[in-house]
């Protein structure tokens, strides 16, 4: 077989073995090799499917789960610019592509491999800390800095191509991506930003400030925070994360490598936003 995709699953999902095992054997009876990650080719059933954590020679890294299966599959997928194609388990599903129910159709769009490719925007951190420790990392949704002391505020000086913009006494600071304005972002009062559109977004967390209102600022400026008050947690996409003290200095900026996503469905993301928040387009009257 030349042709070989790579699954990822929601193991502790109730039916994605049952999704994932009717994907598979679509894909094997037409020719297409099946690898599965994570040691859960035994979960699937099929003799053919083999055991891979790696991407290469893949043309599809195909995820069966809600948006944090479907962020390991972008890290696993990120190492040789492979596609991500993913079928919903969870809840919200923002970067899905398909519902369960749509597995046949999902199956005839590889096989006649009917797929366009969505880049997005993902970011890239550098930091140091005050003993001159780095650490590098990527971000597709956000990265966060925030307080590692639950009981104390830190305190982040936010400065925006060299020039210093805020010093916030906060629970953190959030430098997102338009992908993940509609996460972590999202839910500390940013904004919806439509994923076309070339920025980054910098959001203060429960900042005790006069001025601590969202920033969108260009894509090729650079954040900077320094950590005035630590200790701070900083983590890429809740998966990659490192502690810094008092005195590091942390650099965001656009990364050179976008992020891949399958997709089969020309949908408007206005059609996507209101369809995955429910959000009341008739008003409370016409219900």
């Amino acid at each position: 077989m030349s042709r070989k995709v790579l699954f990822v699953i929601h193991a502790a999902h109730p039916t994605a073995f049952d999704i994932a095992r009717s994907a598979a054997s679509g894909l094997i009876a037409n020719g297409i090799a099946v690898a599965v990650s994570d040691g859960d080719e035994s979960g699937v059933g099929i003799a053919e499917v083999t055991a891979s954590n790696d991407a290469a020679g893949c043309e599809l890294v195909m995820v069966f789960g809600g948006d944090g299966t479907i962020l390991r599959g972008i890290e696993i997928a990120r190492e040789h610019d492979v596609p991500v194609f993913s079928v919903n388990l969870g809840h919200v599903g923002f970067l899905a592509e398909a519902e369960p129910e749509d597995i046949d159709a999902v199956i005839n769009t590889v096989v006649n491999k009917e797929w366009s490719v969505e880049e997005r925007t993902a970011l890239s951190i550098h930091a140091t800390d005050a003993d001159g420790r780095a650490w590098e990392s990527w971000a597709l949704n956000e990265v966060a800095i925030e307080k590692y002391h639950r009981e104390h505020m830190t305190k982040l000086l936010v400065s925006i191509d060299e020039r210093p913009v805020s010093h916030w006494s906060c629970d953190g600071v959030l430098v997102a991506t338009p992908t993940g304005s509609t996460a972590y972002a999202f839910s500390a009062g940013g904004p919806v930003v439509w994923p076309e559109v070339e920025a980054m977004l910098v959001v203060p967390i429960s900042a005790h400030a006069l001025f601590a209102k969202p920033l969108v600022v260009s894509p090729k400026s650079v954040v900077e925070l320094v950590v005035t008050t630590g200790p701070v947690e900083v983590s890429c996409d809740r998966r990659r994360k490192t502690e810094l003290a008092t005195g590091a200095t942390i650099r965001v900026v656009r990364n050179t490598q976008s992020v891949k996503l399958a997709r089969t469905h020309l949908t408007p993301f206005t059609e996507r936003l209101v369809a995955k928040f429910e959000l009341p387009v008739h008003g409370w009257r016409a219900q």
